[in-house]
C-alpha cells in the first residue's frame, strides 16, 4: 500500500483509489471489504484457553489445598487427597467458565460501540459501520466525530483535528487540502487526518487511503488499549478481604493444629484433616469469582435495555445517584424535528404534517394556503433548503434523516413550499459553531449569486437590516416585532430559528464572516416542535418516586424549556435560570440556587461544568447526559457520564462510563433500577456467603476445642463448599429487581457493603447454623445411630439450611414468605434441584458412601432435617421484620 499520500494531489489520489468525490458505489464497496478485510484494528494479544485455565490455580487458597492434597497422600489418606484435588479443579473449571462469560459479555459490549462514519455511497451521504470502511470510500467529517480511517482530506472547513494520541501534540492541528512534501513529520502531514484521532472543530471530507493494521495507528505497538478488565473497585475490595481472611483462617488454622495436637493429643492425622476443612470451609474462596460474573449479567441486562457500560465502576455508581442532570433535544423528546409555525412580517403559518415526512398542509388563521399564494413561503423554503447539510430519505420505516434533525425539519418545509433549490450550486460555506450560532451558505444559480442564513433569533436579527414584506419588497428590519414574536412561538414549546439571505454579486466565491456581518435581510422565523417522548413523563416521575432529582440542561430558550419540562412532569417547571443568570452568579449563589431549579435554558456546554461541581458541593451524586465535544469536561467531573449513542459525538463517548444506545431518558432511568438491582444483587451474594462460611468454620472450631468427634468430616466440607458455594451464589447474581427498588431513597456511594447490619447478620446466621448442625448431630447420636450415620444428617443439615437461607437472602427489603419469593426464577430453581439430587446421590449411592463417609438417611430424619431449614427461615425473617421495623420508627416523619 502507497504510503506517501500526503505528498500526492487530490486527483492523483482518487485516480490511483479508482474512486471519486461522489464515492463508491454499493456493490464497489462490498467488493473491496470482501477483498481487504473489516476495517478493525487487531486485537490485543489474549492468553490462551489453557492458560486461563492454569491461570486460576494461582491464587493463595489453591497454594494452601495443594499443600494439604500432597500431605493427606504422604498420610496414606488417598481418598481425601482425591477429593481435594477434584475441590481444587472444579473451582478452577468454574472460574474459567465464569471468566470466559464476563469477556463475552465486554466482547458484546464492544461491538455495540461500533464507531460509525458517515460516507458518501452512490452519490448519497450514509451512516455505516466503522468497520465496513474499505480504501476508496469518501467520508465526511464534523466536529466530535472520531476519525474512522486514515484519510486524504478532499475538502477542509475551518477543520482541526487532535492528534494528540499519534503525535504528542497537546495542540489541535488544522488542517487543509494541500499536499506536503513526502519527507514531511506525521505531526506536518496536513492534509491528512489519521485513524483515532479527534475532530475538535470545523467539518472537512477525505478519501479512505487506509483501513486496519495499514492505518498509522494500526502500526504503532503498543497504542492499542486492552479490553477492559471485569473488575470494579468493589470486586478489588472483596478480594482483598478474601485473601487477608485466608491470611486469619491460616493463622487460625496453625493455632488450632497446635492446641489439638500438643494439649489435646488428637491424632495427627485426623487433626490435620479437620483443620483443613476449617480453611476450607471459613474462606469464601468463590466470591470473586461470583462476582465478577454478577457483574457481567448487570452488564449484559443494562445492555438489554439500551445502557452500555464502557467503564465498569459505572455500574456501582449509577445505582447511587441522586441527581439527572439530561438534555431536552433526543433525550426527553423525540428529536423528530417538525415546524410547527412560521412568522413573516405579517401573518403566522401553522405547518401540518408527520415527522420528516415532506408532505403536510399550510394554514393561515384555520384555513389551509398556498405557497403560490404567499410567495415568500417558497422563498423561505429555498433557503432553508440551501442553508442545510442534511439529507431526506425514505426507506421501510418511513422518511429519516442524515444529519442534523433540525435541519431535516427545514427540508421538509422546504418540500412543503414546493420550494426548488436544485439547480443552485453551493460555492462556499460557514459551519455551524456554537460560538458564533449560525450557518451560512454561498450558493450560485444562471446569473445569481446569493448567502443564505440560519441561526438563533437573536444573533440573526443583529446581522440583518432589513425584512422581506409579503410583495417581495424589503423594509427596514423592526426588531422588536420579531423579538415579540420569537418569545410568542418559544411559549408555545418551540424552538425558534431565523432564516436571511444576501443577494451578492457572481463573482463572489469565497464566504467569510464580513460579508454577512450586516446588510441581511430577514425572511422570517420558524418554530420547530420536538415532543417529548412518549415514555419521558412516566420515566421522570419514576425517578421522583426513587428520590431522584432530574435537571433539564438544554440551549433552547426559557419557553421552549419550560413548555416542555410541564409536559414532561418536572418538578417547579415555571422557575428557569438562563445562561446569562449562571454566569451573573459566583460559585456560592450557584451552588444554593441550583438545588431549587430544574430547568436551565439558553446554556452553553461549558455550563454544564460548572452545575455538576454546584451540585456535588452538596454531596450529591450527579449523572449529567451530553452528546457535543464541549460536554466531555462534564461528563468526566459526573458521578456517572453518559454519552448519546445514537447523536453523540465520539469525544462524549470517550469521556462517558455509560452510552445510551437510544438516546432516550427512560434508558437512564432503566439503568438505574439495573445498577441498584446489580448491587442488591452483590450484596445478597456476601450476605449468603460470608454467614453459611462462618457457620461452618465455627462448628468445626467448636468441636476441636470441645474435644469432640467432627460432625462433619473434613471432605464432606470440601464436598459442600463444592456443591453449594459457587452455585448458590451464581443463583444470586440473576435476581430480578425487588419490589419497590424504585421507591428507595438513593444509597450513599461510599455506603460500605460490611456494615453493622451485615456483620449481625453473621453472627445471627452462623450461630444458628452451630446450633442447627450440632443439634442434629447430637439428635443422631442419642438415638444410637452410627457416626457416619450422624455425620450425614449433620452434613444435609448444612446443606438443606444453605438452601433455606438462599430464599431469605433473596429479598432484603420486605418480607421473604410470600408466594412469589417461594417460587423463585428458573435459576434458583435449577440450582436447588441440582443441589438435592447430588445431595441424594452421595447419602444413598453405596460407592459414594465409601468416598464420604455417608450413610442412608432415614425418611423421618429427612423430614426433620427439612424442618430446621424451615425453623432458620422463619427466625432470620421474623429477625429481619424488627429490624425493618425498627428502622422505619426511627426515620424523621
Amino acid at each position: 500500500m502507497d504510503s506517501n499520500w500526503h505528498h500526492q494531489s487530490e486527483k492523483e489520489v482518487l485516480e490511483k483509489l479508482n474512486t471519486s468525490a461522489d464515492g463508491l458505489s454499493h456493490d464497489e464497496a462490498e467488493a473491496r471489504l470482501r477483498e481487504h478485510g473489516p476495517n478493525r484494528l487487531p486485537a490485543a494479544p489474549k492468553h490462551s484457553p489453557l492458560v486461563r485455565f492454569f491461570l486460576h490455580f494461582h491464587n493463595i487458597l489453591i497454594y494452601v489445598l495443594l499443600g494439604a492434597a500432597i500431605i493427606t497422600a504422604a498420610l496414606g489418606h488417598s481418598i481425601d487427597t482425591l477429593v481435594i484435588l477434584a475441590v481444587v479443579i472444579a473451582n478452577a473449571t468454574i472460574g474459567f467458565i465464569q471468566e470466559g462469560k464476563a469477556e463475552k459479555a465486554m466482547d458484546a459490549i464492544h461491538r455495540m460501540l461500533a464507531l460509525h462514519a458517515s460516507v458518501i455511497r452512490n452519490g448519497l451521504r450514509r451512516s455505516v459501520d466503522g468497520e465496513s470502511l474499505v480504501v476508496g470510500d469518501i467520508v465526511l467529517l464534523e466536529a466530535g466525530d472520531k476519525v474512522p480511517a486514515d484519510l486524504r482530506l478532499l475538502d477542509a472547513r475551518r477543520l482541526q483535528v487532535q492528534e494528540s494520541i499519534l503525535t504528542g501534540e497537546s495542540l489541535a492541528v488544522e488542517k487543509s487540502t494541500h499536499r506536503v512534501p513526502e519527507d514531511a513529520a506525521l505531526g506536518d502531514r496536513h492534509c491528512m487526518a489519521f485513524s483515532g484521532t479527534l475532530v475538535t472543530s470545523g467539518t472537512g471530507k477525505g478519501v479512505v487511503v487506509a483501513t486496519a493494521g495499514e492505518t498509522e495507528i494500526g502500526q504503532i505497538s503498543g497504542m492499542l488499549s486492552e479490553v477492559e478488565t471485569l473488575t470494579t473497585p468493589l470486586v478489588r475490595q472483596m478480594s482483598l478481604f478474601a485473601k487477608w481472611l485466608t491470611v486469619l483462617i491460616l493463622l487460625l488454622g496453625g493455632v488450632l493444629l497446635a492446641y489439638g495436637y500438643f494439649i489435646a493429643h488428637f491424632d495427627f492425622a485426623e487433626l490435620f484433616m479437620s483443620v483443613v476443612g476449617l480453611s476450607v470451609a471459613a474462606i469464601p474462596e468463590g466470591l470473586p469469582a461470583v462476582l465478577t460474573i454478577t457483574l457481567a449479567v448487570g452488564v449484559q441486562a443494562m445492555a438489554k435495555r439500551n445502557a452500555i457500560v464502557r467503564r465498569l465502576p459505572a455500574i456501582e455508581t449509577i445505582g447511587s445517584v441522586s441527581v439527572i442532570c439530561t438534555d431536552k433535544t433526543g433525550t426527553l423528546t423525540r428529536n423528530e424535528m417538525m415546524v410547527a409555525s412560521v412568522v413573516t412580517s405579517q401573518h403566522l403559518f401553522t405547518i401540518e404534517g408527520n415527522g420528516y415526512e415532506p408532505h403536510g398542509r399550510i394554514k393561515l388563521d384555520g384555513e389551509t394556503v398556498t405557497a403560490d399564494e404567499h410567495e415568500i413561503l417558497r422563498e423561505l423554503g429555498r433557503s432553508a433548503a440551501l442553508c442545510n447539510d442534511a439529507s431526506l430519505q425514505e426507506n421501510e420505516n418511513g422518511w429519516t434523516i442524515e444529519g442534523d434533525p433540525m435541519e431535516g425539519a427545514l427540508l421538509a418545509l422546504s418540500a412543503k413550499t414546493t420550494a426548488d433549490s436544485s439547480s443552485w450550486t453551493r460555492s462556499d460555506i460557514i459551519p455551524f459553531d456554537a460560538k458564533h450560532r449560525f450557518m451560512a451558505t454561498l450558493d450560485q444559480h444562471d446569473n445569481d449569486a446569493l448567502i443564505s442564513v440560519k441561526g438563533a433569533p437573536e444573533r440573526i436579527l443583529a446581522m440583518c437590516q432589513y425584512q422581506r414584506s409579503e410583495r417581495d419588497q424589503v423594509s427596514p428590519l423592526d426588531g422588536p416585532y420579531w423579538l415579540e414574536k420569537a418569545e410568542e412561538i418559544a411559549a408555545l414549546g418551540q424552538r425558534v430559528l431565523a432564516i436571511a439571505v444576501k443577494p451578492v454579486p457572481t463573482e463572489l466565491t469565497e464566504l467569510v464572516f464580513s460579508d454577512v456581518g450586516n446588510g441581511l435581510v430577514l425572511l422570517g422565523l420558524v418554530g420547530l416542535m420536538d415532543p417529548p417522548r412518549e415514555q419521558s413523563a412516566a420515566a421522570v416521575a419514576e425517578c421522583h418516586s426513587a428520590g431522584i432529582a432530574v435537571k433539564m440542561i438544554t440551549g433552547d430558550h426559557r419557553g421552549t424549556a419550560a413548555a416542555i419540562g410541564k409536559q414532561i412532569g418536572l418538578k417547579n417547571p415555571d422557575h428557569v435560570l438562563t445562561g446569562a443568570d449562571l454566569e451573573a452568579m459566583d460559585d456560592a449563589e450557584l451552588a444554593r440556587a441550583v438545588i431549587d431549579t430544574n430547568i436551565f435554558a439558553r446554556t452553553s456546554p461549558e455550563h454544564k461544568l460548572r452545575l455538576v461541581m454546584a451540585l456535588q458541593s452538596h454531596d450529591l451524586t450527579v449523572a449529567m447526559t451530553g452528546d457535543g465535544v464541549n460536554d466531555a469536561p462534564a461528563l468526566k467531573r459526573a458521578d456517572a457520564g453518559i454519552a448519546m449513542g445514537v447523536s453523540g459525538s465520539e469525544a462524549a463517548k470517550e469521556a462517558a462510563e455509560l452510552i445510551l444506545a437510544d438516546d432516550n431518558f427512560s434508558s437512564i432511568t432503566a439503568a438505574v433500577r439495573e445498577g441498584r438491582t446489580v448491587y442488591d444483587n452483590i450484596k445478597k451474594v456476601i450476605s449468603w456467603t460470608l454467614p453459611t462460611n462462618a457457620g461452618e468454620a465455627m462448628t468445626i472450631v467448636a468441636a476441636l476445642l470441645l474435644g469432640m468427634s467432627l460432625p462433619i468430616t473434613a471432605v464432606q466440607i470440601l464436598w459442600a463448599n463444592l456443591i453449594t458455594g459457587v452455585t448458590l451464589g451464581i443463583a444470586l447474581a440473576f435476581e430480578p429487581t425487588e419490589v419497590g427498588t424504585m421507591h428507595r431513597k438513593p444509597r450513599c456511594r461510599n455506603e460500605p457493603l460490611l456494615d453493622g447490619a451485615l456483620a449481625w447478620h453473621i453472627v445471627l446466621v452462623a450461630g444458628l447454623f452451630l446450633a442447627g448442625v450440632f443439634g442434629m448431630y447430637t439428635y443422631a447420636i442419642d438415638r444410637g445411630y452410627s457416626l457416619e450415620l450422624a455425620r450425614t444428617i449433620a452434613l444435609n443439615t448444612l446443606v438443606v439450611m444453605e438452601i433455606f437461607h438462599l430464599f431469605f437472602i433473596r429479598n432484603i427489603y420486605g418480607t421473604s414468605l410470600t408466594w412469589q419469593l417461594v417460587r423463585g426464577t428458573k435459576m434458583v430453581w435449577a440450582t436447588v434441584i441440582v443441589i438435592t439430587v447430588a445431595q441424594f446421590v452421595i447419602t444413598y449411592l453405596p460407592p459414594l458412601q465409601s468416598v464420604f463417609g455417608t450413610a442412608a438417611v432415614p425418611f423421618v430424619d429427612g423430614l426433620i432435617i427439612v424442618g430446621v431449614g424451615i425453623v432458620l427461615l422463619l427466625i432470620v425473617e421474623t429477625e429481619k421484620q424488627i429490624r425493618l421495623r425498627l428502622q422505619k420508627l426511627r426515620q424523621p416523619a
